[in-house]
C-alpha cells in the first residue's frame, strides 16, 4: 500500500510538472536555432510572444501545455529573416506605381507607361526599376518620346538603384528647371544644349521633391502592401534605410494599432529636420520599432557612374564619379552623431567614397569600439583600406545580390584588377568576424533566398558563371544565414531580442520546405516559405503547400 502511495505521489508530481502553460508549442521540427554554437533542436514553446525553451519534442511537449500546437512534420524552422538594408516604405510606394524592373528596352517601358496612364487618368506618372545595362542599347534613354506622349503630365522614372532618373519636359516645368545649372553631387545631362531628361544623383531631387505628397491613406496602404509581400518571403524584421520622421511617426502608430506587425529598424535620412527630431526626442524604442541612427550618402551608384572612384572609370576615361556632399559635411556630421551616441550608417560604393568615410569614421571612433557604425554597400574597396574596417570596428552592411546583378558589367566599369576588390564579402567579414546582409530592395528582389544563394553560390538564377563570380569571396552557408539573422540583428543592436531561436527572444520564426543548409545549390531558389510567425502569431501561411 505504501509503495502504491509513493507511485501515486510521483505520478501526481509528474503531472504537475507538465502544467507549465504556453501559447504555442512547435514540435517534430528541424530547428536551426542560430545560437552561438549553431545548435539544432526539435521543438520549442512560446508564451507572450517570446521563446520559453527549445529542446527535444518529447521534452517540450511533456513540460508545456498549450491549446495551440504545431506539428512541423519534419519541416525546417529558422529564425525569421532580417533584411539588414532595404527600403521597405519605398518598396510599398512602388507597388502603387509603374514597375519597370526587368524591362528589356525603352520601347517596353513606353508601353507600360501608356497602359498605366490609360488606367490612371490624372496626376504624375511615377515608375521605378529600369536598368539600361539590361538593354541591347546600353545608353541612357532620351525623353523625346515622353514629351510627345505626355506633354501636359509630369513623368518621373527612377533607375533601379534610385541614383538616376529620366523625366519629361512637363516634369522639368513643374520643377522650374530651365537647364544650364550646375550642382554639387549631381548632373542634369544635356546634349547639343538640350536637356535629355536624364538626372543623376542630387539632380533627381530637384524633380522628385515636386511630386505631390502621398495622402495618409496612400502611405498606410504602401506600408501594409509591403508588409504582406515581405511576410510571404520570410522576413520578420526590415531595416529601412533613409526615412523622414513623419513616416516614422506613422509607422509607430500603425504598429501600436497592431496593423503593422513587421518589426522595423529605421535609419533617418541625413537632413536637418530629422537630425533635430532625433536629437530633441532621443531614440525611439518599442518591441517593433527602433530608431537610433542616420543614413548618410557619400556617393552614387556604379551602374550610373556616380560612384566616386580613386581612378577614372575604365569605360569612361576622365570620369571619377563624385561625392554627394562636401567632405566637411561628413566630418562635421560624424562628430555631431557621435556626441549624441547615435549610429552613423553611410552609403559608400566607390573606393574613393569608402576611403573618405572610413577615414572620417577613424578620426571619430579612434580605434576599437562597440558603436557599430556601418558602411552600407562597401562595394569597391582599395586593397589598402580593408584593414580600416577592423581597426575601428566599422561594420560592412552588404547586399550579395548586387554582386550577381553587376557582375556582367562591373569589370567594364572598374577594369580587371580593381574589380577584385569589389563585392569582397569574405574579406570584409574577416575584418570583424561578422557582417550584415540585406537586399537593398526594391533595387533588388525582396526574396531573402536570393541573398543566401548569391552569398554562397555567387551565380545568377541560370547558373552563370559556371565556376561562380569571384568565389574567393563567397560566404559559407552558416555565415550567410547568420548574416541574415543574428548578425543583422547585431548590426541594429538587437541581438539580445531577435535573430535566433533562444529562450527569452521574440518568437519570430519561419518554416521552410527544405534544409537550406544542406540542399543542392541549384534547388535553393525553389525554397518555399510555408509559414511565417512574428511574436508567435502566424502572419503568413502558404495554403498551397
Amino acid at each position: 500500500m505504501k509503495k502504491l502511495s509513493l507511485l501515486f505521489a510521483a505520478a501526481l508530481f509528474a503531472s504537475c510538472a507538465v502544467e507549465k502553460q504556453a501559447d504555442l508549442v512547435v514540435y517534430n521540427a528541424n530547428v536551426y536555432t542560430v545560437d552561438n554554437a549553431f545548435s539544432t533542436a526539435e521543438a520549442f514553446a512560446v508564451k507572450d510572444g517570446r521563446i520559453l525553451e527549445t529542446g527535444k519534442s518529447e521534452t517540450i511537449k511533456n513540460k508545456y501545455k498549450s491549446a495551440s500546437e504545431l506539428n512541423a512534420e519534419g519541416k525546417f524552422v529558422y529564425p525569421g529573416f532580417i533584411d539588414g538594408h532595404a527600403h521597405f516604405y519605398a518598396y510599398g510606394e512602388g507597388l502603387q506605381n509603374v514597375n519597370l524592373v526587368g524591362t528589356k528596352s525603352w520601347d517596353e517601358i513606353v508601353k507600360k507607361l501608356i497602359d498605366f496612364a490609360t488606367e490612371n487618368k490624372t496626376g504624375w506618372i511615377i515608375g521605378r526599376g529600369w536598368d539600361q545595362n539590361d538593354w541591347a542599347d546600353k545608353e541612357f534613354p532620351d525623353n523625346q518620346k515622353l514629351n510627345e506622349l505626355f506633354p501636359d503630365r509630369p513623368v518621373l522614372l527612377s533607375r533601379v538603384d534610385g541614383h538616376a532618373a529620366v523625366v519629361n519636359q512637363a516634369a522639368f516645368d513643374a520643377a522650374g528647371i530651365k537647364g544650364g545649372q550646375s550642382l554639387t553631387g549631381g548632373e542634369l545631362e544635356t546634349k547639343a544644349g538640350r536637356l535629355t531628361g536624364i538626372l543623376v544623383d542630387n539632380a533627381v531631387d530637384l524633380v522628385s521633391s515636386k511630386v505631390p505628397a502621398a495622402t495618409a491613406g496612400q502611405r498606410r496602404e504602401s506600408l501594409l502592401d509591403a508588409q504582406k509581400n515581405c511576410f510571404a518571403v520570410g522576413l520578420t524584421t526590415v531595416v529601412d534605410c533613409g526615412l523622414d520622421y513623419p513616416t516614422v511617426d506613422l509607422i509607430n502608430k500603425l504598429q501600436a494599432d497592431n496593423e503593422l506587425k513587421m518589426r522595423m529598424y529605421v535609419m533617418l535620412s541625413d537632413n536637418p529636420a530629422n537630425i533635430d527630431y532625433l536629437f530633441k526626442n532621443g531614440a525611439v524604442k518599442t518591441d517593433r520599432l527602433d530608431v537610433r541612427s542616420f543614413k548618410v550618402y557619400a556617393d552614387g551608384a556604379l551602374g550610373s557612374r556616380g560612384a566616386c572612384l580613386l581612378h577614372p572609370y575604365s569605360d569612361k576615361p576622365g570620369n571619377h564619379g563624385f561625392l554627394l556632399s562636401d567632405k566637411k559635411h561628413f566630418a562635421e556630421l560624424a562628430e555631431k552623431i557621435a556626441s549624441k551616441g547615435f549610429q552613423m550608417n553611410t552609403h559608400a560604393i566607390g573606393d574613393s567614397a569608402n576611403r573618405e568615410i572610413l577615414n572620417v569614421y577613424s578620426k571619430v571612433l579612434k580605434g576599437k569600439n562597440d558603436q557599430r557604425w556601418r558602411i552600407e554597400h562597401a562595394q569597391v574597396i582599395s586593397p589598402d583600406d580593408f584593414s580600416l574596417f577592423g581597426q575601428n570596428n566599422v561594420i560592412p552592411s552588404v547586399q550579395s545580390t548586387h554582386a550577381t546583378s553587376d557582375m556582367y558589367w562591373a569589370a567594364d566599369r572598374l577594369g580587371p584588377e580593381r574589380v577584385k576588390g569589389a563585392y569582397a564579402y569574405k574579406q570584409l567579414l574577416d575584418q570583424n568576424g561578422w557582417l550584415v546582409l540585406g537586399t537593398d530592395f526594391p533595387v533588388e528582389d525582396i526574396n531573402p533566398m536570393l541573398t543566401f544563394y548569391a552569398a554562397v553560390v555567387r551565380k545568377d538564377s541560370k547558373g552563370f558563371p559556371a565556376s561562380g563570380f569571384q568565389m574567393e569571396n563567397a560566404l559559407s552557408r552558416e555565415e550567410a544565414l547568420r548574416g541574415m539573422t543574428i548578425w543583422a540583428a547585431k548590426g541594429s543592436f538587437e541581438e539580445k531580442e531577435k535573430g535566433s531561436i533562444e529562450a527569452g527572444k521574440f518568437a519570430d520564426f519561419i518554416i521552410l520546405d527544405r534544409d537550406i543548409m544542406k540542399a543542392e545549390p541549384a534547388s535553393l531558389l525553389q525554397t518555399k516559405v510555408l509559414k511565417t510567425y512574428v511574436n508567435g502569431e502566424a502572419v503568413h501561411n502558404d495554403t498551397a503547400n
